[in-house]
């Protein structure tokens, strides 16, 4: 009876979104009223973070029954949006996709998804992509975070023959035996998970802070002495019967959806709510209920909120030195590119993997094995193997220092690498 008078009230009150390009002089505002339902407010701000759209402002209220919203959101180099074309396939995306619940499904039958978490260690992934390699899977898109000790993926993957999904049982079986043995070396306090599948999966970014979340990243060993750079505070609101959260943090993109993300793997729900940047810094306040609809009731369940938020803010921190990959696709790519990362003491804090048109383009944000900062002549190194042109720095990097001047053994490195088409090195065929 619920999800009949819910459909009635929607065809009644359909979502509606307005954009509104003249009352801000620094930003296009976008309103969006519907009638509300749980998780509209994630669903919304997952759009605009897909869309690479920075949000300023937000107003949020979710209260009596209606959703009532406004973001003030620029592009990338903090312009408003002038683009109609653009700014008319917002607010489609908007109305179909985020307000009627549509949003984040991967198609089903195109790929292979894999997702992973383990303890994280030095030369994780080459492993990982080397076995892919091996079983001749090529990875199409993918996605890798590491925080606190734990390290998770979801990789996409096609069969090299077929080009689709995998579909033979005794090929997906090896998988899951010989990435199984990649991911049990060195765990040792927690056990590591994994899951292959063809069916449909949500919005990607969104079920890492899931798995993340169900690992329990949040908590910290005893050993580990921790001190976070956000600052998070949980008051009560009793004359509301509301829990009021504040955080306030460095400004990053995707922050709000990042601490709606933890909200919402917490069970609570948005009620109200304001978010504002101003340079460098974010501000972000929440009126919150758990789902049974009683307020934070202890200083337990604070300390925990508090700490699931300070996790969903730093396991996305752009940690380390920013490299992007730009070259022609090729099976076994991210195996080669993997490995002279992890044989120069590279590690991989995050990781973000995607092909369109037979090109790859990633990104990865890397340090030392230590998790300090990468030492320029071992990037000038790793550039010259893999290609000056393609592997370029992102960011800051002392480059002062004379780089070693490329030798004929790594020129012919680099053209076997650029020539390599199906071969790979079989880093894994000492497991079992």
């Amino acid at each position: 009876m619920e999800d009949v008078i819910e459909k009635f009230i929607s065809r009644l009150n359909p979502p509606r979104v307005v954009i509104d390009n003249e009352s801000c002089e620094n930003a296009t505002i976008i309103e969006l009223v519907s009638a509300s339902k749980h998780g509209t407010l994630l669903e919304v701000v997952q759009v605009l973070a897909d869309l690479n759209l920075i949000i300023t402002k937000a107003y949020i209220s979710s209260d009596g029954g209606w959703f009532m919203d406004v973001f003030n959101v620029t592009d990338c180099d903090g312009n408003k949006i002038r683009d109609e074309g653009f700014l008319n396939y917002i607010q489609k995306t908007l109305e179909t996709d985020a307000l009627r619940g549509l949003n984040g499904v991967m198609p089903c039958k195109e790929h292979t998804s894999i997702e992973l978490i383990s303890t994280d260690r030095p030369g994780l992934f080459s492993e990982v992509f080397a076995v892919l390699t091996d079983l001749g899977c090529n990875v199409v898109n993918s996605e890798i975070w590491a925080y606190n000790s734990r390290a998770a993926a979801i990789i996409y993957v096609t069969d090299k023959s077929s080009g689709g999904a995998i579909e033979d049982p005794k090929q997906l079986s090896m998988m899951n035996e010989l990435l199984c043995n990649v991911l049990k070396v060195n765990s040792n306090f927690k056990t590591p998970r994994m899951t292959i599948s063809s069916s449909g999966l949500m919005h990607t970014q969104r079920r890492l802070h899931q798995m993340m979340f169900a690992d329990r990243d949040f908590e910290r060993l005893e050993s580990v002495k921790h001190s976070s750079r956000n600052h998070v505070c949980v008051l009560d609101c009793n004359d509301r019967d509301y829990t009021v959260v504040t955080v306030r943090s460095k400004d990053r993109p995707k922050l709000l959806f990042d601490t709606l993300c933890s909200l919402a793997d917490m069970q609570y729900v948005v009620f109200h709510g304001t978010a504002n940047k101003e340079r460098m810094e974010a501000y972000q306040e929440y009126y919150i209920r758990h789902m049974d609809g009683l307020p934070v009731s202890s200083e337990a369940e604070r300390q925990r909120v508090i700490e699931c938020l300070e996790a969903a803010i730093e396991r996305r921190a752009s940690e380390g030195l920013e490299l992007e990959l730009c070259t022609d696709d090729r099976l076994g790519l991210l195996s080669d590119i993997t490995r002279i990362f992890r044989e120069n003491g590279l590690c991989i804090r995050q990781a973000e993997i995607s092909t369109t048109g037979g090109k790859a383009k990633d990104t990865f944000f890397v340090t030392d094995v230590s998790g300090k900062h990468v030492d320029p002549k071992i990037i000038g190194l790793i550039r010259q193997q893999i290609g000056q042109n393609i592997l370029q720095v992102k960011g800051n990097l002392n480059m002062s220092q004379k780089l070693p001047q490329e030798t004929a053994g790594s020129f012919l490195f680099t053209y076997l690498f650029k020539s390599l088409s199906s071969q790979n090195f079989g880093l894994i065929k000492s497991y079992p």
